[in-house]
């Protein structure tokens, strides 16, 4: 049997040309090569699996090649290509920064580049993972790197280019490696396919290549494994089988389910998601980018966007007409709460089902509303309605169905009204020049015609009808009524109250800041004494719930609440000889006279 070798090295590109997917980074170094503008420094940073080892490879067999083409590609047959590829060059040297990391090792490679190449122009070393190399390395390093021999190039490669110190980089340039699209890595795969003989669905090919997340090297150790799985027949379901990868046809299924609003559907597929062995967080997720690919798919302009095969893009197109874009903003903020909310709750199942069953009805929802906006006959578009036809210049006053604003016109002074509330009158009063006939509208307004004036009395029913509505849910404080004398006895029972509730709630510092001293009520003043400034903000956080409580059981909305901190007289004991004595004189003044008579001092 012959050693298998897996496709990642198999088929690892030799030349420029076969690099997948970093066509800005091989045609910059293949112009250097060509223009012999080579610097004496290149790091190669990007995501794992893009080709960073690969190309600095490439561009070490390249530049001791002794018969570059006229593309700047390697011939692959001299003597410095084929022993590169043999692996016995001694003009290129790898280098593992995440074993060889100490300053020795970089002392021993500052050794060696001293010495000449044998074979080829240039003595290349490739350094790969360099961010492992440690501080004091990297010191080493420095001098050498800035001023190398002419015959010697430094290939740096690291995925986290930002544990790199800045001297480092300064010294050398810089290539960014981008990961590699979905489309590039699924023809990639593609064309390996065609030359093992296996069968392959396009689908299949694209779904590995998403779930890669750009990087080439994993979407061809995923490849190798469902060739093996399939027996060399890649094909979507394999595909979807092996990986483990909720399936497009779940989201489609349940977005329908969705449109048609089907609440038992929708949790029957995402019970057979979950017995499938998929976690409830997957499926959120990948509901919310469903979402968003049916928003994507909207739009002509940006279907590019949309990183799939042609046939899946298809279903997103016709599920995408089905579907509004409110219905799917909302149902998109309803599956990115349920995400943020899922690893917090004790029971994350319900969780999703709870999204599920909101998504289910908001079409509903959103009718609900839009039938509530057209309807509702006390709302300010139902009163325009009811309003006559007035023209588009007039300036019209703007009339609230609350008694406590004034009706103003901006071309007649009005004088506000104390209205009694039982019966909300709206008055308007004259000015000196004003007449008793209705006024003038300037530019288009009502005339002095009767049949152009509005009914006023309809008018006022609106508004008497309106107010009696709020006025019928509202406490009768509100409604202006004068509010009660609370007397000291009353405020007490209720404060004793509250702190009984306070105590059941488990406020216990409250509870003891309500109960240590009893409060004192100056007028409408509710004077509390604390001991300190940590028992003042504990007061403040909770004043507005207190007074929220004890005004409408009190009947009287006037009612304040402050804090007021205790003084305390701090007796401090006598602590050093002087403090001691002054003790002593207090207690006993003819003990200073003795010290006087005997001329006596303090030690």
């Amino acid at each position: 049997m012959e050693n298998f070798i897996v496709s990642a090295r198999k088929y690892r590109p030799v030349t420029f040309d076969s690099v997948v997917g970093q066509q800005h980074i091989t045609g910059t170094l293949k112009n250097a090569i060509h223009n012999n503008q080579l610097a004496q420094a290149f790091l190669f940073c990007g995501p794992r699996g893009v080709g960073k080892t690969t190309c600095a490879r490439i561009l070490a067999k390249t530049i001791n090649c002794e018969n570059i083409s006229d593309i700047s590609e390697a011939c692959g047959v001299c003597d410095s290509c084929k022993s590169f590829q043999n692996g016995n060059s001694f003009s290129i040297h790898e280098l593992d920064a995440a074993s060889n990391n100490s300053v020795d090792d970089i002392r021993n490679l500052i050794d060696q580049v001293r010495i000449p190449p044998q074979v080829g122009k240039f003595k290349i070393y490739i350094i790969d993972e360099v961010h492992m190399l440690s501080q004091q390395a990297f010191n080493a390093f420095l001098k050498t790197l800035e001023e190398p021999p002419a015959y010697a190039i430094f290939i740096l490669a690291t995925t986290e280019k930002h544990k790199i110190l800045p001297t480092i980089l300064s010294r050398c340039q810089i290539f960014d490696f981008n990961r590699i699209r979905v489309e590039d890595m699924a023809n990639h795969l593609a064309s390996i396919a065609t030359r093992e003989s296996i069968q392959y669905d396009k689908d299949g090919l694209h779904i590995i290549a998403q779930k890669a997340d750009g990087g080439l090297r994993d979407a061809l150790s995923m490849f190798d494994q469902i060739v093996s799985f399939s027996n060399k027949q890649v094909t979507y379901q394999a595909v979807i089988d092996n990986l483990n990868i909720l399936d497009y046809d779940y989201f489609f299924k349940l977005t329908d389910a969705i449109l048609i609003e089907n609440p038992a559907d929708t949790l029957l597929i995402l019970n057979d998601i979950l017995n499938n062995g998929f976690d409830g967080s997957h499926f959120i997720s990948g509901l919310a980018s469903h979402f968003r690919n049916l928003l994507v798919a909207k739009e002509p302009s940006t279907l590019k966007l949309l990183e799939v095969s042609e046939s899946i893009k298809a279903k997103y197109l016709d599920q995408a007409r089905k579907s509004s874009t409110g219905l799917l903003l909302s149902a998109l903020n309803i599956a990115n709460q349920c995400e943020i909310n899922y690893k917090t709750s004790k029971n994350q199942r319900l969780q999703v089902e709870l999204a599920l069953l909101k998504i289910c009805h908001l079409s509903s929802a959103i009718k609900l509303s839009q039938i509530g906006t057209l309807q509702a006959p006390n709302t300010v578009e139902g009163l325009k309605k009811k309003l006559p036809n007035v023209a588009p210049a007039t300036e019209t006053a703007v009339v609230d169905a609350k008694p406590s604003l004034p009706v103003v016109d901006k071309n007649i002074a009005i004088t506000p009204i104390t209205v009694p509330p039982a019966t909300p009158v709206v008055e308007q009063t004259k000015s000196p020049e004003v007449s008793n006939l209705p006024p003038k509208v300037k530019k288009g307004g009502w005339g002095a015609s009767k049949s152009s004036m509005p009914s006023l009395p309809d008018l006022n029913s609106i508004f008497e009808s309106k107010t009696e509505e709020e006025d019928s849910n509202e406490p009768s404080l509100v409604k202006g009524t004068e509010e009660e004398v609370v007397t000291y006895e009353k405020f007490i029972q209720f404060w004793k109250t509250l702190a009984t509730d306070i105590k059941k709630q488990n406020k216990i510092n409250l509870y003891t800041l309500m109960t240590a001293v009893p409060p004192k009520l100056v007028g409408n003043q509710i004077e509390v004494d604390v001991e300190n400034m940590v028992q003042m903000d504990v007061l403040n956080m909770a004043k507005v719930d207190l007074l929220n409580f004890l005004r409408p059981a009190l009947h009287n909305f006037s009612l304040d609440l402050r804090g007021i901190v205790m003084e305390h007289d701090v007796v401090r004991k006598p602590y050093t000889s002087q403090e001691k004595y002054q003790a002593m004189v207090q207690k006993n003044p003819l003990l200073e006279t003795l010290r006087k008579e005997l001329n006596l001092g303090l030690s």
